[in-house]
């Protein structure tokens, strides 16, 4: 964990000290004065969490650039998610700008140039997430860059995880699910799906879309049980249990429901030419039989009659 304080320093000093030290500790920036001041007060602390680099951020009004020459400097290719939780930042992505109010996230990508205009004393969360961890989440769509996304429906599940994650420590039992969860949600809020919203100040909630996130992407895996998902996310199986309680069905049935659903969508997949056996063990349903059964009571046709 990293602490810098500019405001311990002279003020003379502080803004030069931003420019070459903070704004370099992150990715490439240049930072400018909007205000005609002496002193620069700001703060930064960082933690890091698995694949997650997490930031907390204040300052004083100003500009930032990542542009071109800043680009070509970058150590790495990240997105940056950025929530704001005071004042308001202008941001410009591809000669599009949007203003980011607070409670509201954007996304950018450092391997594209981006600018900030924050013209108010300003706070904000900053995750840094490697481009690989949300492509893979992204499946082959592009994540809605420089676009502020509102703090409900699928949003509401970046901004809860983001609150969730921060005082999270880095020793944290299954910290590379919750990084790959976080991916989930930033990937279904920024391209389009349908995510479950989460109501603010609701850890149950932040939990259990952590976990349908998780279970989304190891639908082939036999330890997507009870005990196998408790022990990832390090809490007791009575407590998976009871996050499901007030939902469409239990865990087990869940994660039924959900593999279902994808064996339908890979069978009803022109380019996909697998067989229904090897789509069903791809998916947990070992017993061709016994999958072709569970298929015709949930979708009313066989699974043949499904293949394109």
């Amino acid at each position: 964990m990293g602490v810098w304080d500019i405001a311990a320093l002279p003020p003379r000093e502080q803004f030069g000290y931003w420019h070459e030290v903070i704004c370099q500790a992150f990715v490439p920036l240049t930072p400018h004065r909007t205000l005609d001041e002496e002193g620069f007060s700001a703060r930064v602390e960082t933690r890091p969490l698995a694949a997650l680099s997490r930031a907390r951020l204040s300052s004083r009004p100003q500009r930032t650039d990542h542009g071109p020459r800043e680009v070509a400097r970058t150590d790495g290719d990240y997105y940056f998610v950025n929530l704001q939780l005071a004042g308001r930042c202008l941001t410009t992505v591809r000669g599009e700008s949007s203003v980011v109010e607070r409670g509201q996230f954007v996304v950018v990508d450092t391997t594209e140039p981006y600018f900030f205009h924050l013209d108010q004393p300003w706070q904000m969360l900053s995750y840094r997430l490697p481009h690989a961890t949300l492509t893979e989440a992204l499946r082959g769509r592009r994540p809605a860059l420089g676009r502020p996304v509102d703090p409900t429906g699928s949003g509401s599940a970046v901004t809860a995880l983001m609150a969730a994650l921060w005082p999270l420590a880095t020793t944290t039992p299954g910290a590379g699910d919750l990084t790959e969860s976080f991916a989930a949600a930033v990937a279904a809020a920024t391209a389009g799906d349908t995510y479950a919203a989460v109501e603010p100040g609701d850890p149950r909630g932040v939990t259990r879309a952590a976990v349908l996130a998780y279970v989304e992407r190891h639908l082939g895996d036999r330890d997507l049980t009870v005990p196998g998902v408790s022990r990832r996310f390090a809490i007791s199986p009575r407590t998976l249990h009871a996050l499901f309680a007030d939902g469409d069905g239990s865990f087990a049935a869940t994660v039924r429901r959900l593999r279902l659903e994808r064996c339908a969508s890979r069978l009803a997949d022109p380019t996909d030419r697998a067989t229904v056996t090897a789509v069903a063990a791809a998916h947990g349903f070992d017993d061709p039989t016994s999958f072709s059964r569970a298929f015709r009571r949930h979708f009313g046709v066989s699974p043949r009659e499904v293949m394109a």
